[in-house]
């Protein structure tokens, strides 16, 4: 997310100006109303909160209220699809990542096409995940955790952001690379997922950094692992899989911005406007 900051906002905003144009001229400068943002997981996950961090520097740049709107539910579909049945002005965008965009088009029979139905305005950021689990688990590190898995099949429960989430993805991937088995159960989004990992409901999750990290340094639940090939520089005490014992298991989350794409044949290209500025 570190474009120039400024430059960033000026690139969304000009961004989703442009595909608002559509087949005449528009009379008066966007954005001249609230513009509304859907996030399509529930409160407190690492969509949720990074999209309101970016909606309250938009307002500043854009002169215009920026409204989050969650619209949890169905794996981030029902949200998606609340942009699908928007009006194609760029005041109704929303906020994706590879579950919404990739993994739920090749999972489920959806009344929209994720490919074809949006038009990217910019990306976001993009990230790995962390290995953790509750705190009353007696593993200290990743091969412990392994073997306790192995040692009782089945037995624990890993909180996913929902079905066809990255998390929910990536407990598939490592029981598939690790050989141990457990439960996945879904919940409507990161948030209320990490909430019962704490209170210990469940054993572990493997989630973004964004919605984990914050719960690892005050050590309300143990960190194994960074999904990825090099240590997080803002946690470089955590070890990556390839360090800890799980070599190749590589899951990294993306997410963006999305507006709906005007009807085949009015269809406006994205471009860049407005990309001058400073720091």
């Amino acid at each position: 997310m570190n474009l120039a900051r400024r430059r960033f906002w000026h690139l969304a905003a000009g961004a989703t100006a442009s595909v608002a144009i559509r087949h005449v001229a528009w009379a008066q400068a966007y954005p001249s109303r609230p513009i509304t943002i859907i996030e399509p997981f529930a409160v407190g996950g690492p969509l949720d909160t990074i999209g309101r961090i970016i909606a309250e520097r938009m307002q500043v740049s854009l002169g215009q209220p920026v409204i989050i709107e969650n619209v949890p539910g169905a794996s981030g579909t029902l949200g998606i699809g609340r942009v699908v049945r928007a009006t194609p002005d760029g005041y109704t965008i929303s906020h994706g990542s590879t579950p919404t965009h990739v993994f739920n088009g090749a999972i489920f029979k959806l009344p929209f096409d994720v490919e074809n139905d949006f038009q990217p305005i910019s990306p976001i950021a993009s990230g790995p995940l962390l290995i953790v689990a509750k705190k009353a688990v007696a593993a200290n590190d990743l091969k412990e955790f392994i073997a306790w898995l192995k040692a009782e099949p089945g037995k624990a429960a890993q909180a996913t952001g929902g079905v066809a989430a990255t998390s929910h993805i990536a407990g598939m991937f490592f029981q598939q690379i690790s050989g141990t088995r457990f439960t996945l159960v879904p919940y409507r989004g990161a948030g209320p997922a990490m909430q019962d990992l704490i209170a210990g409901h469940v054993d572990m999750m493997i989630d973004p950094a964004a919605n984990t990290l914050p719960q690892v340094r005050p050590g309300r639940i143990k960190a194994f692992a960074v999904t990825a090939k090099r240590r997080l520089a803002a946690a470089p005490d955590i070890p990556t899989v390839d360090e800890a014992g799980l070599p190749g298991f590589y899951v990294e989350n993306w997410q963006g911005f999305f507006a709906r794409r005007p009807a085949k044949g009015r269809d406006r290209k994205v471009v860049a406007v407005h990309q001058s500025g400073g720091n």
